[in-house]
């Protein structure tokens, strides 16, 4: 006979089939189905949980394949089994396991969080190695042959389909004859051997949490799904792992430290006046109230200057008002009173023609006298050179004395 190497022996787990030893998990694609709520076309999904034992499945619909809806299916399963595996053998999916690893598989937080609670081992099957969790890989084409195929969902909605797979599982799947179990029917083995072999479920119910990592931006804000939460302003540049569950979502820093916790939102932003510095905060609190009270309190003529900009539009014309002001903080009220009543006197009451006059220095200056031409041009030559009779060589009749004698 051919010789046969010692790495190509197959070693099986040795205690599969031991009753509430093991639950091997995996997805399986369905097929097509039309949302009849919102008549979208959407691909179905099948949460697949196999115990080893006795081949009793659960098998449970779904639109999504995120980390929420992998945690959820695992509470429904062991609710459905009235009962918790000492083992969990899922395939290397992110929903379940961030790093893929034989001997140190890292699980993401919330799956985590699930294993702890139940108090059952998470064992991640090896990456491409659908030996390693046989029974439920055998099973997922006749889930999606005997409960999907020829049969109309059309008017079922996601709650319904998720109500009759539950039907099917206990009908169709586990009275049927299962070969490995010798013809005995699935449900007959767990309930004459593995439902008390199974671990009790814990008391309370299991709050199902949903982590992701984030990065604190410039602007003290990190994205969880579609809302913006803000951060206290010293972690800017920071990593965070943020957990949303029961209507909170908190954020840690890589120490486990909570650093803040936000009321959730499903979309929008949601901040904290506390999280930005004191020096950039201060200009949210400067409403028009604000802006009139400090005003007046820099002068009459701020204060006439800041209720013509707040006249009409006072929110569109806020930031003019709030500039003006913050101009006393580089100068000083002295002169900035003086640069206001100076635009107010030129007719032009404005934040750019504030910080022009402090910028030059001239809001003490006199005003220049008058001219009589309203802001026209002067004629440098005078009046007598404009309507003066020329020679030939360009100069007024009379000699270049007449335009002086005209002009006096």
């Amino acid at each position: 006979p051919a010789e046969v190497k010692a790495s190509q022996v197959v070693v099986l787990n040795p205690n599969p089939h031991v009753p509430g030893e093991q639950a091997q998990i995996d997805w399986g694609r369905l097929g097509a189905w039309v949302d009849p709520r919102t008549g979208k076309k959407r691909t179905l999904q099948a949460f697949v949980m196999v115990l080893c034992c006795s081949r009793h499945m659960f098998v449970r619909p779904v639109v999504k394949m995120d980390q929420a809806e992998w945690t959820r299916c695992h509470v429904e399963a062991f609710a459905f089994f009235g009962g918790v595996p000492a083992r969990l053998v899922p395939d290397n999916l992110k929903t379940g396991v961030d790093k893929p690893d034989l001997y140190d598989p890292k699980l993401n937080r919330s799956y985590a969080e699930l294993a702890a609670f139940y108090g059952t081992l998470i064992d991640p099957a090896r990456a491409g190695k659908p030996r390693d969790k046989p029974q439920v890989e055998r099973p997922i084409p006749y889930v999606r042959d005997s409960f999907w195929r020829g049969r109309d969902f059309s008017h079922h909605t996601l709650e319904q389909l998720q109500a009759a797979a539950k039907a099917w599982c206990i009908e169709v799947a586990g009275r049927r004859s299962c070969r490995p179990l010798a013809g005995a029917q699935p449900g007959t083995i767990f309930a004459a051997m593995e439902q008390s072999a199974l671990r009790p479920l814990p008391p309370g119910v299991f709050e199902i949490a949903e982590w992701s990592t984030v990065t604190v931006h410039p602007d003290i804000h990190v994205r969880v799904g579609k809302t913006l939460y803000s951060i206290p302003w010293k972690y800017v540049g920071q990593t965070l792992h943020a957990r949303a569950a029961g209507g909170l979502v908190q954020f840690f820093d890589p120490h486990g430290d909570l650093v803040k916790t936000h009321l959730f939102k499903m979309s929008g932003r949601q901040w904290d006046d506390g999280d930005y510095p004191p020096g950039k905060i201060a200009f949210f609190q400067r409403t028009p109230t604000w802006c009139r009270r400090r005003a007046a309190e820099v002068g009459p003529a701020c204060a006439a200057l800041i209720d013509e900009l707040l006249a009409m539009n006072a929110l569109h014309r806020l930031r003019a008002a709030q500039g003006v002001l913050g101009l006393g903080g580089k100068h000083d009220d002295v002169r900035l009173e003086a640069a206001c009543a100076k635009a107010l006197s030129v007719g032009d009451p404005t934040y750019k023609t504030v910080k022009g006059i402090l910028a030059a220095g001239t809001e003490i200056d006199p005003p220049p006298p008058s001219t009589g031409d309203a802001g026209a041009g002067a004629f440098l030559h005078g009046p007598a050179r404009l309507f003066a009779v020329c020679d030939d060589a360009g100069q007024p009749a009379g000699g270049p004395g007449t335009e002086r004698q005209a002009a006096s």
